[in-house]
């Protein structure tokens, strides 16, 4: 704003001085006093006139330069507030990305140790399934966690004993029929997994044949072992602890499965068994709501005939009460005639001398006097 200032200065300051050299050339070309004077006065009015309006000018660019100045300031202040509201805006977006940053951190920490444990998990149920004996106690304990779960207490005995000496997994107390009936715990892991890795078709077939071999001799030693004529039912459950391996035998060896049927060994795995048991339950909840029915109508029909015989006692009773009633009835009657005799003999009336009063010539002396007694 100065130097504008300064510039329209300058170019009023040059036209006063264009204007000062054409009056003095215009003066000595008349060469006239009276001219010159006049010059010199209108040069006088005109530097007023000018210095005038270079003031008006110079106030008017001070107010346009104040003008400006604070618009340039409104301006600024504007865009500072954008600025800092904008400022806070992302340092609030950024601190709230952190905060969701480090909790999603934590969450993957979480899910890291998780993996992790659940990696150690795997390794060590690795290390117990490749254990013969450490397999079969995994899927006793297994079947001991769902028959516990599913099955009323006292309905079931682990590591039960049988007459020929036999030890099973499970014996399972039902009703007749079908009778007790053994599960036992069986897992061909080696042959399922050969089978599984098995790239050729050499290699498959011989892990097939392995797979189909180790399921027949578990079954055929549950047949023997477990299903005593007169001591359990006539069928026996093998119990594979392995959804895969039940899947895949259903899948690709029904022949296998058709063979354990004949044989009246039926193959189940967690999720089937755990359908068998609560099927077995509401049987044996059947089964003790019958039993409790004929308990119940035996107990009705002896409370029906104490009804009856409490009924006869009332019978006996109520006639005893009637007897009573007439007994009570005959006492009254006896009462009223006594209190009529008594009213009688008050409302007599006895003379001073020897003549008896009408009621005594009828009654008649001995009478009264008893009365009167």
């Amino acid at each position: 704003m100065d130097t504008i200032l300064l510039i329209a200065i300058l170019i009023g300051v040059l036209g006063a001085g264009a204007l000062l050299a054409a009056l003095y050339l215009a003066t000595r070309r008349n060469n006239g006093g009276a001219e010159a004077a006049e010059m010199a006065i209108r040069l006088s009015q005109m530097t007023e006139a000018q210095a005038a309006q270079q003031a008006q000018l110079a106030q008017t660019l001070q107010a346009q330069e104040r003008a400006l100045a604070k618009a340039v300031d409104d301006r600024m202040q504007l865009l500072s507030g954008k600025i800092d509201a904008t400022l806070e805006k992302t340092s609030t977006h950024q601190k709230t990305t952190l905060d969701a940053l480090q909790e999603r951190l934590v969450r993957i920490d979480a899910a890291q140790k998780s993996l992790t444990d659940l990696s150690s998990q795997v390794v060590g149920l690795q290390e117990i399934l490749s254990n013969k004996q450490a397999r079969g106690a995994f899927g006793e304990v297994q079947l001991q966690d769902l028959v516990e779960s599913a099955m009323p207490p006292g309905s079931y005995t682990f590591q039960a004993t049988l007459k020929d000496g036999k030890r099973a997994d499970c014996l399972l107390d039902l009703p007749n029929p079908p009778g007790p009936i053994v599960v036992d715990a069986k897992f061909p892991l080696e042959a399922w997994r050969a089978l599984q890795a098995a790239k050729s078709d050499t290699e498959k077939k011989e892990a097939e044949r392995a797979f189909r071999r180790d399921v027949a001799l578990h079954v055929k030693a549950i047949a023997e072992k477990y299903i005593v004529p007169g001591e359990t039912a006539d069928a026996a459950l093998m119990f594979l602890p392995s959804e895969a391996v039940y899947a895949e035998l259903h899948a690709h060896f029904g022949d296998t499965v058709d063979a354990a049927h004949r044989a009246k060994v039926f193959i189940v795995s967690p999720t089937t068994l755990w359908a068998l048991l609560n099927t077995m339950r509401a049987v044996m909840k059947d089964v003790r709501m019958k039993e409790a029915a004929g308990i119940i109508q035996t107990e009705v029909l002896t409370m029906l005939k104490d009804v009856d015989r409490l009924d006869a006692r009332v019978d006996h009773l109520e006639k005893h009460f009637q007897l009573a009633e007439k007994d009570i009835k005959d006492i009254r009657t006896s009462a009223n005639k006594v209190k009529s005799r008594g009213d009688k003999i008050h409302d007599i009336q006895l003379d001073d001398g020897t003549e008896t009063s009408p009621i005594e010539d009828t009654l008649g002396e001995a009478p009264l006097l008893r009365s009167v007694e």
